[in-house]
């Protein structure tokens, strides 16, 4: 299986995911944590194309509001095959940072996401997978006043 495959959609999200995960990994021995955010993601993406994985890094991700499109600054780390959302992580903590993925699925639209936290003695333990069909919305049951 080759990246042309993925790009052709022949590919289920699932082997994507684990191709993503495979290169996060092999990033992972090589660096160990506790590194920036920023060299785990340089050396991500320069995995992803040794592996012929198409991605883009930094997209701009705009708010619509009011039917306008207004860039707000958010930007997603990578985004894998223009399905896949990667958001790379070295911290202790993450709660804020599933928040921002979640986010992110909802207003991209994107299928599914990984946040990778790095700072982890096993990447295996730093991988959240996060579906944009996983996200329940509920309307308020009564008009707030």
């Amino acid at each position: 299986m080759d990246g042309s495959e993925i790009a052709a959609g022949r590919v289920p999200l699932s082997d994507l995911t684990r191709r993503v995960i495979g290169a996060a990994i092999a990033v992972h021995r090589q660096l160990g944590p506790g590194l920036l955010e920023s060299a785990y993601e340089e050396c991500l993406a320069f995995e992803l194309a040794w592996n012929s994985i198409d991605h883009d890094r930094q997209v701009p991700l705009p708010l619509e509001y009011r039917g306008q499109r207004l860039n707000c600054g958010y930007q997603m780390d990578l985004v894998v095959e223009r399905q896949l959302i990667i958001e790379v992580k070295s911290v202790v903590q993450m709660p804020i940072h599933e928040a921002q993925v979640l986010t992110y699925l909802r207003l991209s639209k994107h299928p599914i996401s990984l946040l990778l936290n790095f700072n982890t003695v096993l990447l295996k333990q730093g991988i959240r997978r996060f579906a944009l069909s996983d996200l329940a919305y509920s309307a308020p049951s009564a008009p707030l006043r």
